[in-house]
């Protein structure tokens, strides 16, 4: 029996009368109904029937402090009785906007001129998105509009971003993308490398198509490439050794732009503060959100290089103003949440722990590669996937009408942990950047069960054979 199937009045019956669910099967869901949390603790979520499981995604890959930080409820609540809401347009500002600006150009993995504030991941690519097109006509150079993005690459959802996530749902009867976009091969070894490529002859390959792209599409048109430096929502998916060595001179030869998308990445996520970091990426432009307030309240930002900030200061002084920005841009409340957070990662070494704690959360999944459900596990830091297959040998996959990963991702939740089904069949690992040595071990446990259960239930639907 389904223990959140929707009765009477219950939360769950209210949750199908009222809401829209992001990323679900809207008809199943009146049917199956919502799991309603209630509260949290640490990297421990309890659903309305007090059920606890361990948030194995940190809500969606950002609650990185966990579930109950008071230092960022209280700094909430002090800057809401001192300025609960001031806008930065037209010259005004304030105090956490200015603050949180300084901390993040200290911060940046490579030199930064300037900060832009906006409310989601996907408001920051899209801001992006316009700013490389506005640096395009301030150059001189309007045919440089076309954006490169990746196979199964993740930037967001709003309908700029959206154009760059290549992931079938993002894209399938949105009429998307809505500008013309080119997509850069996956750079995942395990199931895109021919047999008997190295890592390294891989990303070399890659590096050669990716030139023979911008080629075929014409470099003069080409404004920028948005990369993510472990995919997300593409599967978790960690490049190949050298990879980001070998794209950057491609992309640097005809004077196209790099946007970095560290909005899952950034701030400790791979054992760096950034994902830049630790894969070796110089970008123009940087996105960040989720983790810069730990998900507390809505907000990401935009690092500027200074290359692009003069451009954009001299085509402002040509129109009379920049003419972007949102009501909520550096709003004063998350800003507040978001510095205390920086603080907090200072003060307890976050990034250090992540560097002590994540060898053993990746050791403990590469065990699981022994499982006859799994083909691949690769991770870095406190972020992973696993691939799951139908046969490890031959190498074959399940059929993308054979929602494996879902299967294993519901055994996950009645083993009281929750994790993310991604395309392709993989199942995601991330949790908040706190978790204990005892914590990432009993995850291990019940990843384990949730796979034993899965494997089960994927047998008895046949798909097996």
């Amino acid at each position: 029996m389904n223990d959140h199937a929707p009765r009477g009045n219950s939360l769950a019956a209210r949750d199908i009368a009222a809401l829209v669910h992001p990323y679900t099967n809207l008809r199943a869901h009146q049917t199956d109904g919502p799991i309603v949390m209630t509260k949290g603790r640490g990297v421990y979520v309890v659903d309305d029937n007090g059920k606890e499981y361990i948030e194995g995604l940190a809500g969606l890959w950002c609650a990185s402090l966990g579930f109950d930080e008071r230092r960022l409820v209280e700094a909430a609540e002090a800057q809401m009785r001192a300025l609960p809401f001031y806008h930065i347009f037209a010259g005004k500002s304030h105090e956490p906007g200015i603050v949180l600006a300084e901390m993040l150009k200290e911060l940046a993995p490579v030199p930064m001129s300037k900060i832009f504030f906006a409310n989601s991941g996907s408001e920051a690519n899209d801001t992006a998105i316009k700013l490389v097109w506005y640096v395009s006509n301030a150059k001189g150079e309007p045919k440089r509009k076309k954006i490169l993005s990746r196979e199964k690459a993740y930037h967001g959802v709003t309908i700029a971003a959206a154009s760059l996530t290549r992931l079938p749902a993002n894209q399938r009867d949105f009429d998307l993308p809505i500008f013309p976009v080119a997509y850069a091969e996956t750079p995942h070894h395990y199931r895109n490398a021919l047999p008997g490529e190295s890592e390294e002859q891989f990303a070399a390959r890659l590096a050669e198509n990716l030139e023979k792209l911008i080629l075929a599409e014409g470099p003069e048109t080409i404004a920028a490439m948005f990369v993510e430096p472990v995919m997300g929502a593409g599967g978790a998916i960690v490049p190949p050794k050298g990879y980001f060595a070998r794209i950057q001179p491609v992309l640097r030869k005809y004077g196209i732009l790099l946007v970095a998308d560290e909005v899952i990445c950034g701030f400790g996520r791979t054992g760096n503060m950034w994902g830049c970091q630790t894969l070796g990426i110089e970008p123009d432009i940087l996105t960040c959100a989720k983790a810069l307030s730990s998900a507390y309240l809505p907000i990401s930002a935009v690092m500027i290089s200074e290359g692009v900030w003069q451009t954009m200061v001299e085509q402002s002084a040509k129109i009379g103003t920049f003419g972007h920005g949102y009501t909520y841009t550096a709003h004063p409340v998350p800003a507040a949440v978001a510095i205390e957070t920086l603080k907090i990662y200072a003060e307890r070494d976050i990034v250090g722990h992540v560097r002590a704690v994540g060898p053993r959360l990746q050791a403990g999944l590469a065990k699981l590669a022994d499982h006859p459900l799994v083909g691949e596990v690769q991770g870095v830091g406190l972020i992973a996937g696993l691939q799951l297959v139908k046969n490890k040998s031959p190498k074959t996959f399940f059929e993308t009408t054979q929602p494996v990963a879902p299967i294993v991702a519901k055994a996950c939740e009645a083993a009281g942990l929750i994790v993310r089904p991604l395309f392709d069949n993989r199942v995601a690992v991330c949790p908040p950047l706190v978790i204990e040595e005892s914590e990432i071990d009993e995850l291990l446990a019940r990843l384990a069960r949730g796979l034993d259960d899965g494997y089960k239930a994927v047998k008895d639907k046949g798909f097996l054979t």
